[in-house]
């Protein structure tokens, strides 16, 4: 098998002592890779990105069983911080960028991520730059007068300064254009071919997600339903209908109006 940069192994995760939002879910990233986690609203997507990056204290969760590896080690002791020195970059779901900052001091700022890494050099700029032309044109100007695709580029580029392993993406094309989605994802794809960065990738627009993705995994109700490479999932019926829109194995295109929820999750989850 190939070596993971992550593993998951049946962890559960509860909000507020109550609430359970995952239930034994398992998933593996292969070292440079990219995996797609997709699902419908409310899943326990994001949740899954945040018990990984150790982020669920701030929101009153916790990891309750089972067990996640990153590179090897159990990250269950460790600070969000200290992933990051590690190599886990999350970049969240909103960008969460520094507004008030240019975009220039935005990069500086990540460069706090890099503390404690005798491996790596001085942090480049012009590699960021290098993918994101973009942002050299405004490096100068307040990153919150930035564009939606201009502020998801910065967000990506914080991580790149930060020469991450694996990289979480929570909704990279959220609130963008469909062409910027693809200026976007093309980025993505090239960052893990040239760079060698693993990636879990959560996304609602599946077909972008899988043109990137190695292999994927499809959650509901905080359990994987299906998995495998993006080969099978695309083959699947029940993914290219209540996914990729479209009418089964003809390829005829099926409006998401036309699909009935309990109908997924009664052929799913029975």
């Amino acid at each position: 098998m190939t070596d993971a940069i992550l593993e998951i192994a049946n962890i559960e995760v509860v909000y507020n002592h109550t609430v359970q939002v995952l239930r034994g879910l398992s998933l593996r990233v292969p070292r440079g890779e990219v995996v797609a986690l997709l699902g419908s609203n409310g899943a326990g997507k994001s949740t899954t990105l945040k018990a990984v990056s150790n982020l669920l204290a701030l929101e009153d969760g916790a990891v309750t069983a089972g067990r996640i590896t990153f590179d090897g080690d159990d990250v269950s002791h460790l600070t969000p911080h200290g992933l990051v020195r590690r190599g886990l970059f999350h970049v969240m779901e909103g960008r969460r960028i520094f507004e008030d900052l240019t975009v220039e001091e935005n990069l500086v700022a990540a460069t706090f991520a890099r503390s404690g890494r005798r491996d790596l050099g001085k942090p480049s700029f012009d590699l960021v730059y290098e993918y994101f032309p973009r942002l050299h044109e405004r490096r100068s100007g307040r990153a919150g007068y930035l564009s939606g695709g201009e502020q998801q580029m910065l967000a990506i580029g914080r991580a790149l300064i930060a020469e991450p392993k694996l990289i979480l993406l929570d909704e990279p094309s959220l609130g963008l254009s469909p062409r910027l989605t693809e200026e976007i994802f093309t980025i993505i794809a090239r960052i893990n071919r040239e760079r060698g960065v693993s990636m879990l990738l959560v996304e609602q627009n599946a077909a972008i997600a899988m043109a990137v993705s190695h292999s994927g995994y499809i959650m509901e109700t905080g359990k994987i339903v299906i998995d495998g490479p993006v080969e099978k999932l695309m083959r699947d019926q029940d993914v290219r209908e209540f996914y990729l829109g479209l009418g089964g194995s003809n390829g005829e295109e099926k409006s998401f109006r036309e699909i009935k929820h309990y109908k997924r999750r009664k052929r799913w989850l029975s």
